[in-house]
C-alpha cells in the first residue's frame, strides 16, 4: 500500500482473494507512512460483517418433544454448561428445575449456573467432579443438556456414559450437537429463549424416590467435604477461604489442581462467581483474570487461587497488582510441584515423575519485594489467621499455603 487513498481498494482485493480459494495466505503490507497518514474517507455509519448468524430460541416442535420426554421422565437430570452463563438463563434454569423438581448437575464452566446451597444442587460431573454427580449421571434415564459440549472430561469414555438415558441437547452452535453423544431431541438456540417457551410446557412433578437415591449417593460419597487429616491440605486452604468470605467472594482459578478443589470446595450462591480457563486454559491466567474481575467489580472480593507453578508463569503481574494497588487477594497452593502432572504421572505412568518437582522462590517475600503484603502460612491454624489478616488488610495481598504434596 503506497499511499492511504489506496488502503480501501487494496483491502477489498484481498478480501476477496482471500475467498477465491487461492492458495497461500494473503499479505497486506501498509507502511507506517501510511497509518499516519490523514485521508477524507467518510467514517462508515454501519458494518455489515458475514459469517456466523446465531439463532433464537429453537424449534417449537423440538421444544414440544423435549417437553413430553421431560413430563415423562422418572430420574431426569439437568446437566449445566457455560451456555447458561453467556445466555444469562439462571432463572429459567432454576425454573425448570424447582418446577419439575429435577437435580442439577454442573459442568466445569456451568459452576454458578445453580445455587449450590440450594436442595436441587448436585455439584460438578466428569473426570475431576463429585462422585454423586457421576453416578447420577450413570443411572439417569434423561439427560436435559443446556449449553454445554459433553467434553471428553464429562463423558469420559462415551460408549459408557448415561447408559440408560435418552438425551436432549440444547445449544447455540448446530456443530456441538451429536458430536460427541447420540441426541434424542437436537435443539439448536439460545438456552434462554429456548426455556422461555419450554418452561410453560412443564407439568409441576415431584420425584421424591430419585431424589431420596442422590442424597443417600451424596452422603456415602460426600465428595464435596474436605477429607479428615492432621496434614493441611489444599482442600483445606479452599474451604477456609469460602468459611472467611462466607461465600461473599468471586473466585479466579488457575489450570491445575488448583482449579480443580476451587470448584469443589467452594460453594457458588450466584452466576458469574467463579471464573475458570477451562479445559485448553493455559497456566498462569488466574492472576491476570482476577486483576480484570477485580477492575470490573471494584466493590467485589476477588480471590486469585493459583498454584506455586500457575503463578511463576505470570508472577511479573505483580508489578501491575502493585502500581494500580488493585486489592486482589492471591491464594498461592504451594507444594512444590506441577500438582496435576504429579498425579497423572503416578497414577497412569506408573509413578515415573518427570518435570513434576518445581524449585519456588519464597513467594511471600516476592510480594514483599514488589510492595505487596506477602504472608506465609504453613498449618491449619497459620492459614486461618493469614486468610483473616488479607481480608483485612487493604490493598492486593499474597497468601502463600505450603499445603501436604498429596
Amino acid at each position: 500500500v503506497k499511499s492511504v487513498d489506496e488502503l480501501p481498494r487494496v483491502m477489498k482485493e484481498a478480501f476477496y482473494l482471500a475467498r477465491s480459494g487461492r492458495p497461500g495466505p494473503v499479505l497486506v503490507d501498509v507502511p507506517k507512512d501510511v497509518f499516519l497518514a490523514e485521508t477524507d474517507e467518510p467514517i462508515p455509519t454501519s458494518i455489515r460483517l458475514r459469517g456466523y448468524k446465531p439463532a433464537g430460541a429453537g424449534h417449537r416442535g423440538m421444544i414440544r418433544r423435549a417437553a413430553e420426554l421431560i413430563n415423562a421422565s422418572e430420574r431426569p437430570v439437568i446437566m449445566a454448561g457455560h451456555g447458561v452463563a453467556i445466555s444469562g438463563a439462571f432463572e429459567e434454569l432454576r425454573e425448570l428445575a424447582e418446577k419439575a423438581e429435577i437435580p442439577v448437575i454442573t459442568t466445569l464452566h456451568g459452576v454458578g449456573d445453580f445455587p449450590e446451597s440450594h436442595g436441587l444442587s448436585f455439584g460438578m460431573i466428569g473426570m475431576h467432579g463429585m462422585y454423586y454427580a457421576n453416578l447420577a449421571v450413570s443411572d439417569c434415564d434423561l439427560i436435559v443438556g443446556l449449553g454445554l459440549r459433553f467434553d471428553d472430561r464429562v463423558t469420559g469414555r462415551v460408549s459408557d456414559f448415561a447408559p440408560r438415558a435418552e438425551i436432549i441437547h440444547v445449544d447455540i452452535d448446530p456443530s456441538e450437537i451429536e458430536k460427541v453423544v447420540p441426541t434424542a431431541v437436537p435443539i439448536v438456540g439460545d438456552v434462554k429463549a429456548t426455556l422461555e417457551i419450554l418452561n410453560p410446557l412443564i407439568n409441576a412433578n415431584k420425584h421424591p424416590a430419585w431424589l431420596q437415591e442422590l442424597n443417600r449417593l451424596k452422603s456415602k460419597h460426600p465428595s464435596h467435604k474436605p477429607p479428615s487429616a492432621d496434614e493441611f491440605l489444599p482442600q483445606h486452604m479452599i474451604r477456609y477461604i469460602y468459611e472467611a468470605t462466607k461465600g461473599n467472594a468471586t473466585v479466579v482459578a488457575d489450570v491445575g489442581q488448583n482449579q480443580m478443589w476451587a470448584s469443589q470446595m467452594f460453594f457458588y450462591e450466584k452466576p458469574y462467581t467463579f471464573f475458570s480457563a477451562g479445559g485448553l486454559g493455559g497456566m498462569g491466567y488466574a492472576l491476570p483474570a482476577a486483576m480484570g474481575v477485580q477492575v470490573a467489580r471494584p466493590d467485589q472480593t476477588v480471590w486469585c487461587v493459583t498454584g506455586d507453578g500457575g503463578l511463576q508463569i505470570n508472577i511479573q503481574e505483580l508489578a501491575a497488582l502493585a502500581e494500580y494497588k488493585v486489592p486482589v487477594k492471591i491464594g498461592v497452593m504451594n507444594n512444590s510441584h506441577l500438582g496435576m502432572i504429579r498425579q497423572w504421572q503416578t497414577r497412569f505412568y506408573e509413578g515415573r515423575l518427570m518435570g513434576a518437582e518445581l524449585v519456588n522462590p519464597d513467594f511471600a517475600r516476592v510480594a514483599e519485594a514488589f510492595g505487596i503484603r506477602g504472608i506465609r502460612a504453613e498449618s491449619k491454624d497459620q492459614a486461618k489467621d493469614a486468610i483473616s489478616e488479607a481480608m483485612e488488610t487493604d490493598g492486593p495481598v499474597l497468601v502463600d499455603f505450603i499445603v501436604d504434596e498429596l
